[in-house]
């Protein structure tokens, strides 16, 4: 990912934006630069509020790397502390002591993992601090900073990575409509917290659109790929430090640390799903193996075509068309030579439905039995009224033209196997 951040740098954009994460390097990262993670952002809206914009800047991006350290820190530590690598199969003991003795053997790997990444060794930053990063809320500091620092281009590629996760941001909308009525912005619309398996998925859209579906399919199954791989990152950072808020008995405690993971676990899926053109792909599992599957059939590769549409329909088990080319894949079987295996979901489509759904399942379980009565009431104190960051830039630009084109196109049939010949 980093290589392909670089070459689009190098190619793409003119020499005056560097990406954020040009010489970002997790395994190399400056020891002067540790600090914990809400110093660094506090001190860059202090700058911020004192309208010191180049230091306002530097700190700010600088505290996009440590959260990003961070995050892949807790990631490759809890993988390495995964079931398969602790070796505690204890068939000897009772069920909950057994779950105990892996909460203990997983607690025990995790703070020997930590204890040799130097980003553990800083103060574990406040809730409050890792939602304003997971809402990309930084940016939208950092463009109206470098707008006042007069690095237009900068202050454009910050706005639309902002964007891509708050599209309906009437602000900062506007923002990039005044932008576009200076100069041509389209090189410098590059999101900076782009996942690979985001920029595949709308190179395999284009491929798909212009008929060329072996390539097109090819991506595709890159862009499962790669989903999953960051999907299971996601889960997996999920499993870092946790503040217990109030004392409770055991088992209520516990429960309370687990909701708060399952909450961020179910969240991977809406952070993880792309933004087209202001719009975020509905059920982007599903779409993957929606183009799939079509694609496959044009290429008259069946055998491949009918796990798909079984792939699909675990996401959306009610659409009478997928549901008709299945039929269609069953009554020609026998001449496509088609087994009764190919008419199962594919593997890992069947892992990645089954996990989400026993997250979702259990949060909302959560959610029914474990909430206390006043647990949503906040009162005015604990929620003082916070003004926008780009409250001065109000006013200015006021354009309401799109900056996107409308280009991208579902499949208006899920395929068309029914089709006479």
């Amino acid at each position: 990912m980093a290589a392909v951040r670089v070459f689009l740098c190098a190619v793409v954009l003119v020499p005056a934006v560097r990406c954020q994460y040009e010489q970002y390097s997790a395994e190399n990262f400056p020891h002067a630069d540790l600090m914990p993670l809400d110093s660094a952002y506090g001190f860059a809206l202090e700058r911020y509020g004192a309208r010191d914009w180049g230091e306002s800047v530097r700190y700010l991006e600088l505290s996009l790397r440590l959260h990003r350290l961070l995050k892949e820190s807790e990631a490759q530590c809890s993988r390495a502390c995964t079931g398969e690598n602790l070796h505690d199969n204890d068939t000897g003991t009772s069920t909950s002591l057994g779950v105990i003795k892996h909460m203990l053997t997983r607690a025990a790997c995790l703070r020997k993992c930590k204890a040799d990444m130097p980003v553990f060794s800083k103060k574990y930053p406040k809730p409050e601090t890792l939602e304003a990063f997971s809402t990309r809320t930084p940016y939208r500091y950092l463009q109206f900073a470098y707008y006042q620092m007069n690095n237009l281009e900068k202050a454009v590629s910050a706005a639309h990575t902002y964007l891509q996760r708050n599209p309906r941001d009437p602000l900062i909308s506007k923002n990039i409509n005044f932008y576009k009525s200076l100069f041509d912005i389209e090189e410098y619309l590059l999101d900076q917290e782009e996942k690979k398996h985001q920029t595949l998925f709308l190179k395999a859209v284009l491929l798909y659109n212009a008929g060329d579906f072996s390539r097109s399919v090819t991506m595709m199954e890159e862009v499962c790929v790669e989903y999953l791989r960051v999907y299971d990152e996601c889960l997996s950072a999920c499993e870092g430090s946790y503040e217990v808020q109030e004392v409770k008995d055991f088992y209520h405690t516990l429960a309370g640390l687990f909701m708060e993971v399952m909450r961020c676990k179910v969240r991977c899926e809406e952070d993880l799903t792309p933004n087209v053109g202001g719009f975020f792909v509905e059920k982007f599992v599903a779409t993957i193996y929606h183009y799939m599957q079509f694609a496959y059939y044009k290429l008259n590769n069946v055998i491949k075509a009918a796990p798909c549409a079984l792939s699909y329909l675990l996401f959306d088990s009610n659409d009478q068309v997928m549901q008709q080319n299945v039929a269609y894949y069953k009554f020609h079987r026998n001449q496509w030579g088609l087994k009764e295996q190919e008419f199962k979901p594919r593997p890992e489509a069947l892992r990645y439905f089954n996990q989400s759904r026993k997250q979702k399942e259990l949060l909302e379980f959560a959610h029914n039995y474990l909430r206390t009565d006043d647990e949503d009431v906040v009162s005015p104190e604990e929620s003082p009224a916070l003004s926008s960051p780009d409250e001065e830039f109000e006013g200015v630009g006021d354009y309401e033209e799109s900056f996107l084109a409308d280009w991208w196109q579902e499949p208006k049939i899920k395929g068309d196997i029914g089709e006479t010949e």
